[in-house]
């Protein structure tokens, strides 16, 4: 059992190192991490667990593309990634962590067809490279935490946590 524990904290630890490391890319190099793992992953990524994702919430968001020039598509996802106050951008981040992964699946999916897909002369070099390979050798598990956190940390919300107890004295009432 303390094997176990030890194990699942240095894949923990590992995943978070991984993900700084993602966090620390540019704008257009997270979009091209993004879409090298669908790609990658294939059918193997679900967009959530069945049941967990809202499709009536995500659908009109992933839609909402594509009607957009290619440039306005391109635009629209970096507004997301820089959690821009945009109208794409505010739409995503009301949203929850399921059904931004979700979003994020099914703009990969159109990426190339309804939406932009990468320039064909793009090559992946560099931190993206090393990340995605990185990427490719975690557990399953890690690879969806990991993908999961990059979701979330994505798009804008006024939403904000309300101060803690120990800052206010009060608790929030119903």
């Amino acid at each position: 059992m303390a094997s176990e524990t030890q194990h699942n904290q240095i894949t923990q630890q590992s995943t978070d190192a991984l993900f700084e490391r993602y966090d620390a890319l540019g704008v257009d190099d997270k979009l091209a991490l993004l879409y090298y793992i669908y790609e990658a992953m294939g059918d193997s990524v679900t967009p959530a667990a069945p049941g967990a994702a809202d499709p009536e919430l995500a659908e009109p968001l992933i839609e909402a593309l594509f009607d957009l020039s290619e440039d306005e598509q391109l635009e629209a996802m970096r507004q997301v990634v820089r959690k821009d106050q945009s109208d794409i951008s505010q739409r995503y981040g009301g949203l929850s962590a399921n059904n931004q992964l979700l979003v994020w699946y099914g703009w990969a999916e159109a990426m190339g067809n309804q939406i932009v897909g990468m320039p064909s002369d793009y090559k992946a070099e560099g931190p993206v490279k090393e990340i995605m390979s990185d990427i490719k050798g975690l557990e399953f598990q890690s690879q969806i935490s990991l993908l999961r956190e990059a979701a979330t940390q994505m798009g804008f919300s006024s939403v904000t946590a309300p101060p803690p107890l120990a800052e206010t004295g009060t608790t929030d009432s119903l």
